[in-house]
């Protein structure tokens, strides 16, 4: 595999943990901001340190800083951050470099800063309009926030300072409904954003919903209704002019985010921070998740290139994983490829499609020459019936390993899949 051209920055730090999130997160408070806060200083110092000991590599095409809330960070610790891994690797002329912001943590100035130092996509986390929903999934902004703050993006992108920008929602909430469902899509779609990312709820281990879910508190929608909700998402961001082009991403022409199908595609990356991955030539090393643990494993690395960019440390990316993260695209995956890379025969491939006739039969699952897809909506809403009967398959054929966790992205943060979130 060639060396990475993309790089993921974990910056762990929230103001508050929403009810939802297990991500590898540092609540630091409501009014915490990076002006004044001497923990944010003191992660950054680590991180910058990180990248400077990295090994190098080609000009990033591709930069995402992801949390935790980074636009808690002011404009100018964000281009040092831009200006380590510039010094370290070079950015491509016209690189995505995408920035992940909470509607209540920043102001127009604050924007107008950070597109001054480089950041070019923005991605919103609306994830609702409705301030009782909002309120529920323990969220800090409302509603007028969320609307703030997509008038200040949207202008930004009309005037030509932002490539692209990008609004999450999160359907398949407590109580969810069609009608309600359907307002929320209007509502987004009103912003006019050139990306939208729907993600599915998903219920995580040491969660508050988990523990309400554990009560019989938590009334998430029965398959047929998340299936109903699915379909309709997808009819109405179609007739919007958005194209399907991920399980949980739509796109005008042109603005299908470049980073997130680094991930999909199979391709290598640079992570860096706190519970960061980095998987550059097919392998994968994860960081430690907590700020004291991680300040050690930088400590261990003195005398060396980091460990997580040496080509030889890390785990190789399992064939069930490549597997899943690919059909999570609308183009699927080229299987045959797929298997040769991994060691798999012929008859590997037979026995996998024996296992996926019935999804073959009701057309939810295609195979075209080489390559494999979910059909679009139908096999894409049901994603989940289909790639758990191929991680059966593979456990029972001996691999050896368990199956990673089915894709469940949610929210924004480093949910791009489960599997192969940095």
């Amino acid at each position: 595999m060639q060396p990475p051209r993309s790089a993921y920055l974990h910056i762990p730090f929230c103001h508050r943990r929403c009810f939802y999130c297990d991500f590898a997160v540092v609540p630091l408070g409501d009014h915490a901001d990076g002006n004044s806060s001497g923990s944010i200083a003191a992660y950054l110092a680590l991180m910058e340190a990180e990248i400077a000991g990295s090994a190098a590599g080609p000009p990033l095409g591709t930069v995402y800083l992801g949390g935790g809330t980074p636009s808690m960070l002011t404009p100018a610790q964000l281009g040092r951050l831009l200006t380590a891994l510039e010094r370290r690797f070079g950015l491509a002329p016209g690189a995505e470099i995408t920035l992940e912001m909470d509607p209540a943590s920043f102001d127009r100035p604050r924007l107008e800063g950070v597109l001054a130092v480089g950041i070019n996509r923005i991605s919103l986390g609306g994830q609702s309009f409705d301030d009782a929903v909002l309120e529920r999934l323990g969220r800090r902004h409302r509603r007028a926030d969320l609307l703030q703050a997509a008038s200040w993006v949207r202008q930004a992108f009309a005037a030509g300072d932002l490539a692209s920008w990008s609004l999450d929602l999160i359907q398949g909430l407590p109580g969810a409904d069609l009608p309600h469902w359907r307002e929320q899509l209007a509502e987004a779609v009103a912003q006019e954003p050139p990306h939208l990312s729907v993600y599915d709820l998903s219920v995580e281990p040491g969660t508050v919903f988990e523990r309400l879910e554990r009560r019989g508190q938590l009334d998430l929608p029965e398959a047929d209704r998340a299936a109903d909700l699915m379909e309709l998402t997808w009819s109405r961001l179609k007739a919007a002019g958005y194209g399907h082009y991920e399980i949980s991403n739509f796109a005008r022409p042109g603005h299908a985010a470049r980073h997130n199908r680094v991930y999909w595609s199979g391709a290598g990356w640079w992570g860096f921070g706190l519970g960061a991955t980095s998987a550059p030539f097919g392998r994968r090393l994860a960081r430690p998740r907590t700020r004291a643990a991680y300040a050690a494993w930088l400590g261990e690395q003195e005398d060396a290139p980091a460990q997580a960019l040496d080509p030889l440390a890390g785990v190789p990316l399992p064939f069930d994983e490549r597997l899943l993260v690919g059909l999570r695209r609308r183009e699927g995956v080229n299987l045959a490829q797929l298997a040769q890379l991994h060691g798999l025969g012929p008859d590997d491939l037979v026995a996998m499609e024996k296992c996926c006739a019935p999804f073959l039969a009701e057309g939810l699952l295609r195979i075209e020459g080489a390559r494999w897809r979910l059909s679009d909506p139908a096999g894409l809403a049901l994603s989940n019936a289909v790639l758990r009967e191929l991680l059966e398959w593979w456990e029972g054929r001996g691999a050896g390993t368990p199956p990673p966790p089915l894709p469940s992205p949610r929210g924004s943060s480093e949910c791009v899949a489960a599997a192969t979130t940095p």
